[in-house]
Order: structure tokens, then sequence, then C-alpha cells
């Protein structure tokens, strides 16, 4: 993704909302932004760095809709739930 590309696409998103940055695709954490840093690569071709804080606090695991999107992990639903009798356990005494 190109810094355009970036731009472009942060410019469909609200100002004032925060940003975060999604860490590990295994064990998917959210993270806060830090410094975004201009430089060169080994080949003096321009990039751009974007860090996590300084603090480097997550801010816990990232909610399961965006880990869909990321195609990090299968969507799930909840398992199907066994009907009890209409007395419950104790019916049967």
């Amino acid at each position: 993704m190109t810094v355009g590309e970036l731009v472009d696409r942060l410019s469909a998103c609200d100002r004032d909302a925060p940003a975060r940055l999604a860490i590990n695709p295994f064990f998917p954490m959210a993270h806060r932004l830090g410094e975004v840093i201009a430089t060169v690569d080994e080949h003096g071709d321009p990039v751009v760095f974007i860090a996590e804080a300084k603090d480097a606090e997550q801010l816990g695991n990232l909610p399961p809709d965006v880990a869909v999107a990321l195609t990090w992990q299968e969507p799930t639903e909840a398992r199907p739930r066994r009907r009890r009798g209409a007395g419950g356990p104790s019916a049967s005494q």
C-alpha cells in the first residue's frame, strides 16, 4: 500500500475517530498509533513507517468483526443450544 492509497482510505473515515493498529493475526490485538516517520529504504526509495505509540499499551483484543474483515480468522457463530425439558433438571424427582 502506498501513502496515497492510505490517505484515500482514511479520507472515507471519521476524522475524529481514534486510529489503531491491528497487530498479529495469530493473537490479534489493537494498539495506539505513535509516530509517522518518512525515510528511504536500502535502495534509496522513499518509505513511510507508522509506529506503535511510545506507551506501547495493548488496548485489548481486536474486535472479532475486524479480525474477520482482515481474514485473520473465520466468522464464528454461537453453537446451537439444546432445549431443556420444561421442568429443568429437577423435574423428574
